[in-house]
């Protein structure tokens, strides 16, 4: 019986011990780029579908299980963030999917997070991610508009740190949103959308 227990507390312990390595590089392995942001509330009065004249929402739209498949709170100073978990399927390409928008002319907006062929881009420039279709992947954005600037993590990795393009009213778009030579179907989906707002 004494044998017994000296040779299972020793292995409990390294399970243990295991267990706690593991948990712990789980546990931190992303990095929660959210500390010192404050939550605002999102409700439909701060979405807004952009669809063609001629065809209805629901054939642009829809929101089941929590996911967006296919909006803001403008802003004109401080530092905002926008957070959420995109997925591109296979074969969309030559879209947006993010946007910062706003700037000064004659820009149209701050920021485009674009998709080309598997790969995510900052507008057609350089590729930030690549391999990024059928999977789903975080991304986070941050735009200081005093400091003029713009930051964009994909899975907690910063990618991106970008000039801002000035401009007196922001707001963040997502969605897919035709670009240059965009594909014949375009689609993204997202889920655990927030907008955030950093603490003065």
């Amino acid at each position: 019986m004494g044998t017994l227990h000296q040779i299972t507390l020793p292995l409990l312990n390294m399970l243990l011990y295991i267990t706690l390595i593991m948990h712990s590089t789980i546990s931190t392995s992303r990095v929660d780029l959210t500390l010192g942001f404050i939550h605002l509330p999102l409700n439909s009065s701060n979405l807004r579908h952009h669809k063609p004249y001629n065809l209805p929402l629901h054939k642009r739209y829809s929101f089941r299980h929590g996911v967006h498949k296919l909006w803001g709170h403008d802003y004109s100073s401080g530092v905002w963030q926008f957070e959420g978990q995109g997925y591109v399927p296979c074969g969309t390409s030559g879209v947006s999917i993010m946007q910062v928008f706003g700037s000064d002319p004659p820009h149209a907006t701050t920021l485009m997070v674009r998709t080309y062929n598997g790969s995510l881009s900052y507008y057609r420039g350089p590729v930030l991610v690549q391999n990024i279709w059928d999977r789903w992947f975080y991304l986070n954005v941050i735009h200081d508009v005093e400091a003029c600037n713009v930051k964009v993590y994909v899975d907690g990795v910063l990618v991106l740190e970008a000039p801002g393009r000035g401009g007196s009213s922001h707001y963040f778009k997502f969605g897919v949103y035709a670009q240059n030579d965009p594909s014949y179907y375009m689609e993204s989906r997202w889920k655990g959308i927030r907008v955030l707002k950093k603490c003065s």
